[in-house]
């Protein structure tokens, strides 16, 4: 449900706006409501979850985002649509560090990856399909039944996590850091708005100059605060270990290069080549198809051999995927594009699983639900980087010249960039993720085993 509704909405705003009237403005709050509002309370949903209970939290996030999928799909105004889909973003933001940090308090280290396979698997299947579905539920029955389809997946989301998942938390938590909460919302909050927002306003624009230096000010007080708590939210010195900050860096970037495909390739497809939203959507199932069947293959892998040598080959291949997609042309056929999406779906697999596991080995579980927040944080944040920087570059090609030849200049420059951002990816993932023998004698030590009840 959260992947999915990361992407279902967009297909469906030219019916959105038809049935609510809504303006321009009120178009891009009903889609960056969603993201601002999760990406600014996801270390505050790992903190909660680590502190009164993973289960509880995880299903009181539920709870609150398919009540407000009810709201969204009954919205008769757009106001109404994006409070409700802020309302979503909360809860999107309550259960999504939850989902790591359990599956860290469940399986131990060796068989993480495998885990953490699955769940990749299937996160990458709900971001693929959600123009898909978005696309068909809009053209043969109604925008709102987008919203409505969460509502029953909700429900037994409820019962199965009472049925199969055991209650966990950190049995050394004292006191919740409220301040350390605030701050890092705030900054969280101004960073992923100034970015979103920079292409629309300008990126010297007084608005956008002021949410940055305010997501400035926010982190590093947070960063302040944090070092002089006896009880901090999150921990300094879980970024002492190297792996776990090598895998955090390669998740943002990954993030960064990955919406660089989605978003331009995905425009490219339809602005370009003609394709509808249907047919866009349909073209990416080949790279999502492989991602969900590698993705356990690779967590496996990395249980076995570590994860630095598929990280890095994974971003290898995402940057050969991006100097490939950068080649097309006006009058490319699907036939150009499957190489790419075929060794991206391959790459993005060898990054996203074995970084995920690397990341949830290098923290102590009692702190799973802080670090599986910080990793979900990079990759909203780098999602969000690379939609507006990308963009920038895009933007700044084009000029004022709205052709296809154009468009195409400015692809290539973005596509080529994201290539080299990707491969500084793989470079920080050889130089900082450490060799699997010695992580996970360290993991070993740092982990007391799960406490459940």
């Amino acid at each position: 449900m959260i992947m999915l509704d990361n992407t279902v909405v967009n297909v469906a705003l030219p019916s959105i706006q038809r049935d609510l009237g809504a303006d321009l403005s009120e178009l891009e709050w009903i889609v960056t409501g969603y993201a601002l509002t999760f990406a600014s309370l996801m270390l505050v949903g790992g903190k909660v979850a680590d502190a009164y209970g993973r289960r509880l939290v995880f299903i009181i996030g539920i709870v609150v985002f398919t009540l407000a999928s009810l709201l969204c799909g009954l919205a008769g105004s757009s106001e109404m649509l994006i409070g409700a889909r802020i309302l979503q973003g909360a809860g999107a933001a309550l259960m999504n560090p939850a989902t790591l940090s359990i599956i860290a308090a469940t399986f131990p280290p060796r068989e993480r990856g495998t885990a953490i396979g699955i769940w990749a698997g299937t996160s990458a299947l709900a971001l693929a399909i959600g123009p898909l579905v978005g696309g068909l539920i809009t053209e043969h029955i109604n925008w709102s039944w987008i919203f409505f389809v969460n509502v029953p997946v909700g429900a037994l989301g409820i019962i199965a996590s009472l049925l199969f998942i055991d209650e966990s938390r950190d049995e050394t938590h004292a006191s919740l850091d409220l301040p350390g909460l605030a701050t890092s919302a705030l900054g969280l909050f101004a960073l992923t708005y100034g970015l979103i927002e920079a292409n629309t306003y300008g990126w010297t624009s007084g608005r956008i100059v002021g949410a940055f230096v305010l997501a400035a000010v926010s982190l590093g007080s947070f960063l302040v605060i944090e070092r002089r708590r006896r009880d901090p939210m999150l921990p300094l010195e879980l970024f002492r270990n190297s792996t776990y900050t090598g895998a955090n860096l390669v998740v943002l970037l990954v993030a960064l290069a990955m919406f660089g495909v989605f978003f331009f390739v995905s425009l490219y497809m339809q602005n370009i080549l003609g394709y509808s939203a249907v047919q866009a959507g349909a073209a990416f199932l080949p790279l999502t198809v492989l991602i969900i069947l590698v993705a356990p293959i690779a967590g496996r892998a990395s249980d076995r051999i570590g994860s630095r040598g598929l990280m890095t080959a994974g971003m290898i291949l995402v940057a050969t995927q991006l100097v490939l997609f950068s080649r097309l042309s006006i009058d490319s056929t699907f036939w150009n594009l499957l190489p790419g999406m075929l060794i991206g779906g391959v790459g993005m697999a060898l990054t996203m699983t074995p970084s995920a596991a690397a990341a949830t080995r290098g923290v102590p579980v009692d702190k799973a639900g802080v670090g599986s927040a910080v990793l979900n944080s990079a990759r909203q944040v780098g999602g969000t980087m690379g939609v507006a920087i990308l963009g920038a570059i895009m933007a700044s090609e084009i000029g004022g010249e709205q052709t296809p030849e154009a468009f195409m200049r400015g692809f290539e420059r973005a596509l080529l960039v994201a290539a080299g951002i990707a491969l500084v990816g793989a470079v920080v993932a050889y130089a900082l993720v450490r060799p699997h023998e010695e992580a996970g004698r360290r993991a070993e030590r740092a982990t007391p085993e799960p406490v459940t009840k």
